[in-house]
């Protein structure tokens, strides 16, 4: 009962804040109080019976939570291993590249294989998001096949059917262990 009147409470001083022209931004106690507002909404989920499903799903993330958590830096680590050796392998052969102007309407392009952190965003996002895989890889496939073929495919091949298969049985395990 408490906590509702303190986020009705916190509602009503943002609407007067803004009111008088203070930005709520600046307030650094009301954006604790608008996630608290949004945790109120997992009250909601108790109180009917037509949410059982979604009640037991969150039920069931809330406790295979570690495994989650270690499932993301085990996948995490293997990208970062592919994003280094992308760049120890890739990123001359990237330079030379460059100069030939492949890449001058993608800046993100150019500076892919810069650092391990770009590489390990390319890597994201090609592999895991399938975002915008041909804009990168394919020029450097062209022409270095044998070295760009060995870490684009193989990066694929790991994390996709390798690392991601193997964290959702672990999570599917998991699940499985909880139930009984």
């Amino acid at each position: 009962f408490v906590l509702d009147i303190v986020i009705v409470g916190s509602g009503v001083l943002q609407l007067f804040l803004s009111a008088i022209g203070i930005s709520v931004d600046e307030v650094a106690l009301l954006r604790v109080l608008r996630v608290v507002r949004i945790m109120r909404l997992f009250r909601l989920f108790r109180k009917f019976r037509f949410l059982k499903e979604l009640r037991k799903l969150l039920k069931m993330t809330g406790l295979c939570f570690k495994t989650l958590c270690w499932s993301f830096l085990f996948c995490f680590v293997i990208m970062t291993s592919w994003a280094m050796l992308a760049v120890e392998l890739l990123s001359p052969y990237m330079a030379d590249m460059i100069e030939t102007g492949i890449w001058k309407d993608c800046k993100f392009c150019e500076n892919s294989l810069q650092s391990v952190l770009n590489a390990n965003l390319l890597i994201f996002k090609t592999v895991v998001a399938g975002d915008s895989w041909g804009d990168v890889a394919v020029p450097l496939i062209e022409h270095y096949p044998w070295t760009a073929t060995g870490i684009f495919v193989g990066s694929h091949l790991t994390i996709v059917f390798g690392v991601l298969n193997l964290v959702v049985a672990v999570v599917v395990d998991t699940f499985a262990e909880q139930r009984m």
